[in-house]
C-alpha cells in the first residue's frame, strides 16, 4: 500500500522529520528464497549420508561451465577461496597486478594474500566499472595481470580487456561474483581470460549458502585448480603440493543443481524490474540509473544509482535515511574505495594511486532493491518514495 500526499503545494513531511512514512509495508532490500526443490535437494544428500564433496558438485561443475560458456569449472567453499585459488597459478609473490578501486575487498585483498601488490585503478565515470585509460597510466613494469569485476551485473567489455592485456603481455583474473549469466555481446563470461571467479553467497543472484566457483577454459589450469583445493592431493595421500581444503560440500552443490534449473527466470526478472526502475528513475532529476553499454546484457545483481549531490546538498547518507524511512531497502555498496581501507596501506601502499572517481563514488552512489521477489506495485511505490525524498531534501 502506498500513502499518496493529499497536497500539491508542498511536498510532504519526510518520515525522518515525523510525517508518515509513504509504504505501510517496507521493499526489503534483499530477499533471500529457497524454493521447495532447493530444500528438497539438500534434504536428500543428508539423508544419503555421503555429505562431501561428490557427484552433486560434478554435476554442478559441468552445469555450470556450459552455461557460462567455459570449459572447465572448479567448485570451491565460497567466493573469496575462488578468487585466491585462481591467483595462485596466475600471480607469483612480488607481482604488481591492475586491480580496480571500485571492487568489494576480497579482489584485492587476495592478491595481498598471494604476495603480490595491487596498483589499483580508477573506475569509469558511466559504468563504475575498471577504467582502461587510467590502467594505461598505472602499469609498471614489474606488472603480470589484470583483475577485473563484473561490477553490480555489468559485464566488463570483454573485447576491450582482452585487447589491453595482450598489448601489455598480462594474463586476465575477472571477479563476476556479482556478474552470474550477465553476457558481453551474446558471450557468456565464464571461458572469458584466464579464470574467471564466482561467489554462491546467500545475497548473490544464485546461492548454495555459502559456495564458489573458478571457471576456465585451460585444461592445465582447471588442473592445477582441482589440486590446489584439495591440500594439493593428485591422489589418496599423495599430496604433490601443499594446497588447501576448499572444498564444496554435496549439500551446497546439490542446491545449486536445483537454482540452476531456474536461474534464467530469476535473472529475466531482475531484468524487468531494473527496466521499470530505470523508467521511473527518467522522471526524477537527481538520480542517475545504471548505464547499460551496447553490447552488455546486465545481471543486475544491484541497481546502483548515482545521487547528484547539486540536486540534494544533504549528501546521499541522509538521502538514503530518508528512503529507508519511507519505507524502502536501500544498500550501500562500498560506502569505501579500496584506496580508502586502512588495510591497504601497509603491504599494498605501494599500488595506492589517486582514483578521484572510485572515491567520490563511495559518497554518491546506494542501490535499490531489485531482486526478482519486487513486484511491479512495489516498483511504483519505490518510485514514489524517491520522488517525496527528493522533493523534501531539494527543497
Amino acid at each position: 500500500m502506498t500513502r499518496t500526499s493529499t497536497t500539491t503545494d508542498a511536498p510532504a513531511a519526510l518520515a525522518i522529520d515525523g510525517g508518515e512514512p509513504l509504504l505501510a509495508t517496507p521493499v526489503p532490500f534483499v530477499s533471500v528464497r529457497l524454493e521447495e526443490s532447493d530444500i528438497d535437494a539438500a534434504v536428500a544428500v543428508l539423508r544419503s549420508g555421503m555429505l562431501a564433496q561428490g557427484r552433486h558438485v560434478a554435476e554442478f561443475e559441468e552445469r555450470f561451465a556450459a552455461m557460462t560458456g567455459a570449459r572447465h569449472a572448479v567448485a570451491c567453499a565460497n567466493g573469496t577461496c575462488a578468487l585466491q585459488l585462481a591467483y595462485e597459478p596466475l600471480v607469483s609473490p612480488g607481482d604488481h597486478v591492475l586491480c580496480p578501486a571500485w571492487s568489494y575487498i576480497a579482489t584485492a585483498s587476495m592478491l595481498v594474500a598471494r604476495g603480490a601488490t595491487p596498483v589499483f585503478v580508477d573506475a569509469d565515470p558511466e559504468t563504475y566499472l575498471l577504467d582502461l585509460d587510467d590502467a594505461e597510466r598505472a602499469i609498471t613494469p614489474r606488472t603480470t595481470a589484470i583483475a577485473v569485476t563484473h561490477l553490480y551485473g555489468a559485464p566488463a567489455d570483454l573485447g576491450a580487456i582482452e585487447r589491453f592485456a595482450k598489448t601489455h603481455g598480462l594474463r586476465i583474473i575477472y571477479d563476476a561474483a556479482q556478474a552470474h549469466f550477465a553476457t558481453w555481446e551474446g558471450r557468456g563470461l565464464g571461458g572469458s581470460g584466464d579464470a574467471v571467479t564466482y561467489s554462491f553467497y546467500p545475497t548473490k543472484n544464485m546461492t548454495t549458502g555459502e559456495g564458489g566457483m573458478v571457471t576456465t577454459n585451460d585444461d592445465g589450469l582447471a588442473a592445477t585448480l582441482r589440486v590446489l583445493r584439495s591440500h594439493g592431493e593428485t591422489q589418496k595421500y599423495l599430496h604433490e603440493t601443499v594446497g588447501y581444503n576448499y572444498r564444496m560440500t554435496d549439500v551446497e552443490a546439490a542446491i545449486g543443481v536445483s537454482q540452476l534449473d531456474r536461474i534464467g527466470e530469476l535473472t529475466a526478472r531482475r531484468r524487468e524490474v531494473a527496466s521499470r526502475l530505470t523508467e521511473r528513475l527518467a522522471r526524477i532529476e537527481g538520480l542517475t540509473p545504471p548505464a547499460v553499454a551496447e553490447g552488455a546484457e546486465h545481471a543486475y545483481h544491484q541497481y546502483a544509482v548515482r545521487l547528484d549531490p547539486g540536486v540534494v546538498p544533504a549528501g546521499r547518507d541522509r538521502f538514503i535515511e530518508a528512503l529507508r524511512a519511507e519505507g524502502v531497502g536501500v544498500g550501500v555498496h562500498y560506502p569505501r574505495a579500496l584506496t580508502q581501507q586502512p588495510c591497504f596501506r601497509g603491504p599494498a601502499a605501494e599500488g595506492l594511486r589517486p582514483c578521484p572517481v572510485a572515491e567520490r563514488l563511495a559518497s554518491e552512489l546506494f542501490c535499490l532493491p531489485v531482486h526478482p521477489g519486487v513486484a511491479d506495485e512495489q516498483v511504483d511505490q519505490i518510485g514514489a518514495a524517491l520522488e517525496k525524498v527528493v522533493r523534501g531534501l531539494a527543497s
